[in-house]
């Protein structure tokens, strides 16, 4: 069961239904509204999964119509609920088990946790404005500043 499968079926056991949607915009992706996640239709599974992460982060944490980007409580509940897709995914120790396998870049580390490189390139900039140079978790210290690099304590 890939990553995308496992998202619909914790979606489905909490009582959200996720349906595929052509947008006529191509900007829009994924959209939550009352109980059901639209995903775009066109895209693969990969970029399906990270879309879903990002819609359930909304149904977990986010409150009301926040669609006006211009308010100020808006943008922060959208962050919050991309850094919840984010952690759902990807997570710091996500990161500390792709070094652990041995991936040695961004693209052998997103295809590791089965996601797009896109997305694991804005978790690390979400990561970085959060934690700033570094975090961490566990025996590893993950750095984010000047580049993604994962160290092990001995």
């Amino acid at each position: 069961m890939n990553t995308y499968e496992k998202l619909q079926d914790e979606a489905c056991e909490d009582g959200i239904d996720v349906i595929d949607y052509t947008f006529h915009s191509d900007r829009i992706k994924g959209l939550y509204s009352k109980g059901t996640v639209a995903i775009r239709k066109d895209m693969n599974t990969t970029e399906k999964a990270c879309v879903l992460a990002e819609e359930l982060g909304h149904y977990y944490t986010t409150v009301g119509n926040i669609l006006d980007m211009n308010v100020p409580a808006n943008r922060k509940q959208e962050r919050q609920a991309r850094l919840h897709g984010y952690n759902r995914l990807i997570g710091l120790i996500g990161l500390a088990d792709a070094y652990e396998h041995g991936c040695q870049n961004r693209y052998e580390i997103a295809e590791y946790l089965e996601i797009t490189e896109e997305y694991l390139e804005d978790c690390i900039e979400c990561y970085r404005g959060k934690y700033g140079i570094c975090t961490a978790v566990d025996n590893y210290i993950i750095y984010f500043i000047p580049h993604l690099a994962v160290i092990e304590l001995i």
